[in-house]
């Protein structure tokens, strides 16, 4: 089955998502456009809607960008095939720059589908030391240790940046050498003509492109305006996703006549789920689908509200993720009248896709709106005690508790 990329009005679902979840006795939706031509199956199921989802792929790291393509001469760390390129023109003086490499460490530990370039831009007479602190760290470069020095003077920041010029010299050369270079090596290098030649072309090459202000953030080649970690991370997460998703629904192959067991292991423990195909042969037949091509495994449990429910199933993490296809409500005479009920989020009649959730308590308000698929045999005492992460709260979160596999079993 094909994949696609996708990111389909990213910062629109954003603000749409954030609405949704304001409420903790609601699940959170995940606002995405479809087809509305359903995909028919040969199966005798008396209930058949599913549709795959209409979006462009996401562009390449670079492609059609006003920017300079990542080359050899970039400083960067990361896949070089990773879905997510981050361009950052920057300067080491800057408080807004030092503010934007703990977001950038953040990013870079929570996502492995990452690649991170810096740009140093030269903040020639704005700031005292910008320029120093820039050949400090090309300096660095020649004995190999370009982001050791990047990451100390941005750690650092405080020791120096009100410093004299001529004693911040003494002091980086200090530090230097408890990075472990050769302090005259480093020294040389600073001084060098040729050193000083090449932080004056990346000065040129910044007024070229006319760049007002640091930093500026560019993600796959366009420039990226919010810079805090929550909507940064969003969007790298839902762009490395569409690499993930389908571009068409699953065929079905469940027998509703039949027993199925899901196995859900996760950091906490298994809860072990009976799945109801009889009542949701398109949710069961989904679920099973997507357990079977591994797509729950690592899989956050981003929403766990004490007393009420715990939901996973978006690979983003952001609660907004779908596998490429959305399929109908399947309505039964099944409620949520107790705890350990699993039901499909969705954002709406018809709009079911990979996320699901399992009740805590009765939830009533619920009942004709969500399908329910499954019941908790056991386990229930591990899903509730899953970190609680409330993603309305719009704060920087604890890790989620991860899906590490999900099991079938037929009987």
């Amino acid at each position: 089955m094909k994949r696609i990329l996708l990111i389909s009005s990213l910062l629109a679902a954003h603000l749409l998502i954030i609405s949704a979840c304001s409420a903790e006795t609601e699940i959170p939706p995940t606002p995405t456009e479809i087809n509305s031509t359903p995909i028919n199956f040969n199966t005798p199921t008396p209930v058949i809607g599913c549709s795959s989802i209409s979006a462009e792929p996401t562009p390449a790291p670079g492609a059609g960008s006003l920017f300079p393509p990542v080359s050899s001469a970039d400083f960067s760390i990361g896949p070089a095939d990773a879905s997510v390129t981050l361009v950052e023109y920057c300067d080491f003086q800057s408080a807004g720059c030092k503010s934007m490499a703990a977001v950038i460490n953040e990013l870079i530990k929570n996502h492995d589908d990452l690649r991170f370039v810096f740009r140093p831009l030269p903040l020639i007479d704005i700031l005292d030391k910008s320029d120093k602190a820039i050949l400090a760290a090309l300096a660095a470069d020649e004995q190999g240790q370009f982001w050791a020095m990047h990451d100390l003077l941005f750690e650092k920041h405080e020791q120096w940046v009100n410093l004299d010029p001529g004693k911040f010299n003494a002091w980086v050369v200090k530090e230097a050498s408890t990075l472990g270079m050769d302090g005259d090596k480093f020294t040389a290098a600073m001084n060098a003509p040729e050193t000083t030649t090449r932080m004056m072309s990346m000065y040129d090459a910044a007024k070229q492109l006319n760049i007002a202000a640091v930093p500026l953030v560019l993600m796959n080649g366009g420039q990226f305006f919010l810079l805090d970690y929550q909507n940064m991370s969003d969007t790298i997460g839902l762009i490395a996703l569409g690499a993930k998703q389908f571009t068409e629904c699953p065929h079905f192959n469940i027998d509703p006549s039949k027993q199925y067991i899901a196995t859900i292991k996760t950091e906490k423990g298994d809860i072990v789920i009976e799945l109801y195909p009889d009542k949701a042969p398109l949710a069961v037949n989904s679920f099973v689908f997507l357990a079977q091509e591994g797509w729950f495994n690592g899989v956050t449990f981003h929403r766990v509200i004490p007393g009420f429910a715990a939901q996973a199933g978006d690979p983003s993490g952001t609660g907004r993720g779908t596998p490429g296809y959305f399929f109908d409500n399947e309505i039964s005479n099944l409620l949520f009248d107790r705890p350990g009920m699993v039901g499909m989020a969705n954002s709406g009649p018809d709009t079911n896709g990979s996320q699901f959730f399992i009740t805590y308590s009765p939830a009533p308000h619920l009942d004709g709106s969500y399908t329910i698929f499954g019941f908790v045999l056991s386990g229930l005492d591990v899903a509730e005690n899953l970190t609680p992460r409330d993603p309305a709260q719009g704060i920087l979160l604890p890790p989620g508790d991860k899906i590490l596999s999900v099991t079938i079993v037929e009987k």
